[in-house]
Parts: C-alpha cells; sequence; structure tokens
C-alpha cells in the first residue's frame, strides 16, 4: 500500500521563510504547495519555492568525487585536497589558503568550517554570502535598536503610508513579499512607495517615486534628510526614546 503524507516545512531559499506543505510519498518529496496558514506568504510561493519539489533528486549531478575527469573513492580525494593544500600552505603560509562558504548551509557546516579554516590550516581567510549580503544591516540594527533581529513584520509593510525601498529589487529578490506590498497598494492607493535605486529594476513598477542614484551618493542623501528633520523639528522623540 502505497501512503503519501504532507509534512510543514519552510523554503530554503530567500529569508523571507515562507511556509512550504511538502507533499511525501514512502520518504520521497514529490510535490510541494504553498501553506494557506503561514503568516508570511499565505499560501503563495514563488518560482524557486514552487520548483523545490524538482531539486531533490540526484539527476545531472556528480554522485562520487572526481580528479582531473577520473572518478576516485573518498579517501583518495580527500588525501588529494589534504596533501595539495598542505603544500601550499608550507610554500607560501596558511594566508594562502581562502574559503568562500555558501549562504546555504547549516550552522553546523559553518562551524566545521570554520573550524578548518581557523583551527588547522590558520587562517582567517573565511566568508560567505550569509555574512557579506548583511554585514551592513546587522550593524545598523545593534547600534539604533541594541539588537540583530529586524524590528518590522510584513504587516508594517502592508499598513504603512510610505515605504521606501533603497538597493533592494524587492520584485526579484523577495517576490512573496513584493505581491504583498503590491496588493497593499492597489487595495490602497494613497500608500507612497519610494524606490532608491541607481538601476531602474521591476519593483519601480508600483513605484511612486524613484530615486536613481549615482553609486556613493546615498549616505549624502539620508543626512541631508536627517537634517531637514531636525531642521524642521519633525523627528518623533517618544520613539526615538522609547526604541533606539
Amino acid at each position: 500500500m502505497i501512503t503519501t503524507e504532507t509534512i510543514k516545512t519552510t523554503c530554503p531559499y530567500c529569508g523571507v521563510g515562507c511556509g512550504v506543505d511538502a507533499k511525501m510519498q514512502q520518504g520521497n518529496l514529490i510535490a510541494v504547495s504553498g501553506s494557506t496558514e503561514h503568516p508570511a506568504n499565505q499560501g503563495r510561493l514563488c518560482v524557486k519555492g514552487s520548483a523545490l519539489d524538482e531539486t531533490v533528486s540526484h539527476h545531472g549531478r556528480m554522485l562520487s568525487p572526481k580528479i582531473e575527469g577520473q572518478r576516485v573513492d573518498w579517501d583518495t580525494a580527500y588525501s588529494h585536497v589534504a596533501n595539495k593544500l598542505s603544500a601550499i600552505i608550507e610554500k607560501h603560509g596558511p594566508d594562502a589558503v581562502a574559503m568562500y562558504v555558501s549562504g546555504q548551509i547549516l550552522t553546523e557546516d559553518y562551524y566545521v568550517a570554520n573550524k578548518l579554516m581557523k583551527g588547522f590550516i590558520g587562517t582567517a581567510n573565511i566568508d560567505t554570502n550569509s555574512r557579506l549580503c548583511m554585514s551592513s544591516a546587522v550593524a545598523a540594527h545593534k547600534r539604533a535598536f541594541g539588537t540583530d533581529t529586524v524590528a518590522g513584520c510584513y504587516e508594517d509593510l502592508e499598513l504603512a503610508d510610505l515605504v521606501i525601498l533603497t538597493g533592494s529589487n524587492l520584485a526579484w529578490a523577495h517576490p512573496i513579499v513584493y505581491q504583498r506590498l503590491a496588493k497593499a497598494k492597489a487595495a490602497r492607493p494613497a500608500m507612497k512607495i519610494v524606490v532608491i535605486d541607481p538601476r531602474k529594476t521591476a519593483s519601480c513598477d508600483i513605484a511612486d517615486l524613484h530615486l536613481p542614484l549615482k553609486p556613493g551618493s546615498d549616505g549624502f542623501l539620508f543626512n541631508g534628510l536627517a537634517h531637514h528633520l531636525i531642521a524642521n523639528q519633525k523627528l518623533d522623540h517618544g520613539f526615538i526614546d522609547q526604541h533606539c
């Protein structure tokens, strides 16, 4: 008898955190759909999330290690990599080795990679997309709010009178959030959306104003806006005192 069950999980791609209903049959993923009751996506999935079931098969993937196109066993592959790294370190020092790690691996995998680089090879030359793409936002959140957690939620975007997208092509990078924002604006046209980006991206389709700043000039804009608010006594001191 073939049994089918649905497991609730989370899409692993971007940071939106869409809920996914994964349909399993005898331990194999056969279909996915958006979880209608999930607060992030409310049943929606983007094209990447909708194709999750197509990414779990091993078709077209390398299933065993190869050296110069020839299949080898794992012990041979480990020894080959270790010998090459050892030769580089002996000749040029540990800082001649660097590792750029995926943004989609687990915390435990990051720990092992850092242990290898810092503990065994002896270099700090390891980085990852998950740190590079968020480091400025993390620093700003910690300085403003004391913690590197996001202060708002998706409902705030839908209820806001003004939404500013800075250097973000929401339509491509986080399409589910973009769809929620577009729906909210369609229902309440008085909402204003401003896109600050050197490029005219798809997110500009719902924008009331696009500011195509020259790269590197955004600091002047934000400092100018801050000065304008201060000079015209428009700062919300109550909010700043309580939350910043």
